[in-house]
């Protein structure tokens, strides 16, 4: 694990509780960018021919239907954390498939 910045980790002890909750939230939101951008790759032919694979925030294939440019989004229904894929069409609707509950991922 990486050490944190004492200038962070100070900052941070002067937050309340709510102010901590939004930071939290902010934080997970970014991690999963960066994962998503470290983890997808294009649709084009890779080495020797093969067919490499656009994968989601989490490493996992995207299933058919779904376009890379998808962001995999954490949505909460009665208490209960669920992962879906979400793009926005050509149209400009946004379109979202379901992918798994959060503690399967």
């Amino acid at each position: 694990m990486t050490k944190i910045p004492d200038a962070v980790d100070e900052w941070l002890d002067g937050l309340t509780a709510a102010q901590l909750d939004d930071v939290a939230r902010l934080l997970q939101r970014r991690a999963e960018e960066k994962r998503r951008h470290e983890w997808r790759t294009e649709d084009t032919d890779g080495p020797e021919g093969e067919q490499s694979q656009a994968l989601d925030v989490q490493g996992d294939p995207l299933p058919e239907g779904v376009p890379a440019k998808a962001t995999l989004t954490k949505k909460t229904i009665n208490d209960n954390e669920y992962w879906y894929w979400q793009w926005r069409a050509d149209d400009g609707t946004v379109t979202s498939k379901y992918k798994s509950p959060v503690n399967q991922s």
